[in-house]
């Protein structure tokens, strides 16, 4: 259940494409809510809030949170500094 997913690997949106390039994600029975550090060939970087299904498959549908999942997605930030730094911006 929850196949790994590969990091860099690419993305393409319809305003442009690029790697996603560090991702935490928190792993329920029927759905994993993930964020997603996106690097744009262009050079511009975002942040992507999304849901995988435990087959492995995007989700379109709100990534809806627990409240646990804030102290479990805090711990896994650790391991992407790019990402936990960026996010950080929101708080500051």
């Amino acid at each position: 259940m929850f196949p790994e997913r590969q990091l860099p690997r690419p993305f393409q949106l319809p305003w442009g494409r690029g790697q996603i390039t560090e991702e935490v994600s928190v792993i329920h029975d029927h759905w994993a809510p993930t964020i997603q550090l996106l690097e744009y060939e262009d050079g511009q970087v975002g942040v992507r809030f999304c849901n995988y299904s435990p087959q492995g498959r995007f989700q379109r549908q709100a990534s809806i949170w627990t409240e646990e999942d804030f102290g479990a997605f805090g711990r896994e930030l650790s391991r992407t500094p790019k990402l936990k730094e960026l996010l950080g911006r929101m708080v500051t």
